[in-house]
């Protein structure tokens, strides 16, 4: 039987829904709580978010409709390329049907640009004006900068020094769609400098950034903040994602036995898994897989525990895997992957066992990737090499086995931004790194005292 290499859908195919998997949880997700300990209402965060997000931040109605306006901007792209990695299988020799969803296709080269697009419509059907954030790698500021263009907002971003650096094309990006990026911390805000003063060598980290961004938020004016991961609703916008793919698979008559995604904030691993976790909460065999850096092991090694999203605590407490708010991670390549904490819907996802996460060694997702180039063309983001990492694994059993097994990439960014990392590879600067017990623990310190989630 013939199976097609390339599966694509017709415009008229996009979703126009986004899915909620908080309608099909079998247990709700701890609400967020304000140092008080209690739970916030929609209220506490309008100074940060405008209100019609907040709505989707809290609702647990299963389907959201896309509204027409962000439809017509995705099909731009819309719906991304499903393809099968035949060169890759060759490769490996496995049995296993090896498939990734493009989403390096969009502008901004990732699957950022699903929810950039949505939170910039929203903002300014809001009133507001301009928009505060930040990146780590790159690719969220990248797509922000493009979704306040589109919108007609202004953008300030704020990117991890150690990125800042490493990546000087990002900001030129940024600047290209009319963003102001400038690295973090950053002597412009009070968070900033205090920083810098007690570590003026420091690479910075997502925490910080995302302190920066919201002290700049709430100090100025018709001005909100905006998050590329970790929250409800920018997970939710990603399922355009896997609600294409199941569309995809529904073609060839195939349907995933394994889905991997790379898991930094958590949103690029929803986008992909959440669509088919529906089906399995709802009695159907399939394996989701997060592929996380061994450098900061959220999921594979730290707790589920209340935390803010943020170095200086601006934010709400989340319950959430956690290796604790004041984490400075390693400057490792794979910049997008190094936040503190995890999504919370993705970290209640696994509390309720309907995922599973695997640590990866910075090497082997190096030589992941490069081997994706070399059997596949297309250069991966040394984020996504995670999920090609694991998915190499995976196929690999299968071939040790003797099984046929069907395995879904969410692909979730070029690199073609991201070739100096490259190049410290194939000059031998990189080395593995796992983060040390000793240094966990100490970061977790900072949480003594917080909250703890309800056992389910």
């Amino acid at each position: 039987m013939f199976e097609p290499v390339k599966v694509v859908l017709e415009d008229h195919e996009i979703p126009r829904e986004w899915y909620n998997i908080q309608a099909d949880f079998p247990h709700s997700v701890p609400p967020p709580l304000g140092k008080d300990g209690k739970p916030v209402g929609p209220g506490d965060l309008a100074p940060v978010f405008p209100m019609n997000l907040i709505e989707q931040e809290v609702s647990t109605q299963r389907w959201i409709p896309i509204p027409e306006e962000i439809l017509a901007i995705l099909t731009k792209w819309r719906p991304s390329p499903l393809i099968r990695a035949v060169g890759l299988e060759k490769a490996l020799k496995t049995p296993a049907k090896i498939f990734y969803k493009n989403e390096g296709v969009s502008p901004a080269g990732s699957h950022k640009t699903n929810t950039a697009i949505a939170q910039a419509y929203y903002n300014r059907e809001f009133g507001i004006k301009r928009l505060t954030s930040e990146t780590g790698a790159g690719q969220w500021g990248s797509a922000i900068a493009l979704g306040c263009k589109l919108m007609g907002l202004e953008c300030k971003v704020y990117m991890v020094r150690i990125s800042f650096e490493q990546k000087p094309f990002r900001k030129i990006m940024m600047q290209t769609w009319g963003a102001e990026c400038v690295p973090s911390p950053n002597p412009s805000t009070q968070i900033g400098r205090k920083i810098l003063a007690e570590q003026p060598d420091t690479p910075g980290s997502l925490g910080i950034a995302i302190s920066e961004a919201i002290e700049d938020c709430v100090t100025s004016k018709d001005t909100r903040y905006c998050l590329g991961s970790v929250l409800n609703h920018v997970c939710l916008h990603q399922t355009i994602i896997g609600l294409e793919a199941r569309k995809q698979f529904q073609k060839i008559n195939l349907y995933p036995d394994i889905v991997i995604g790379c898991a930094g904030g958590g949103s690029n691993f929803a986008g992909i898994s959440f669509p088919f976790l529906l089906d399995k909460i709802n009695g159907r065999e399939v394996r989701a897989i997060a592929a996380e850096p061994a450098a900061c092991p959220r999921m594979t090694r730290a707790p589920y525990l209340y935390d803010s999203g943020d170095v200086a605590m601006m934010t709400p407490l989340l319950a959430m895997h956690t290796i604790g708010h004041t984490f400075i991670p390693p400057p490792i390549h794979a910049g997008g992957l190094r936040y503190h904490g995890m999504a919370p819907l993705v970290s209640h996802a696994m509390r309720e066992g309907l995922i599973e996460a695997r640590a990866m060694m910075q090497l082997d997702c190096y030589k992941a990737a490069v081997l994706w180039a070399r059997t596949e063309g297309f250069i991966p983001a040394p984020e996504t090499a995670h999920a090609i990492a694991c998915a190499i694994e995976e196929a690999n059993t299968a071939r040790e086995e003797g099984k046929e097994k069907v395995i879904l990439i969410n692909w979730s960014g070029h690199g073609l931004m991201d070739l100096s990392g490259y190049q410290a590879y194939f000059d031998g600067k990189l080395v593995n790194y796992s983060l040390p017990e000793e240094e966990l623990q100490r970061s977790l310190a900072a949480l003594k005292g917080l909250p703890v989630p309800p056992a389910l």
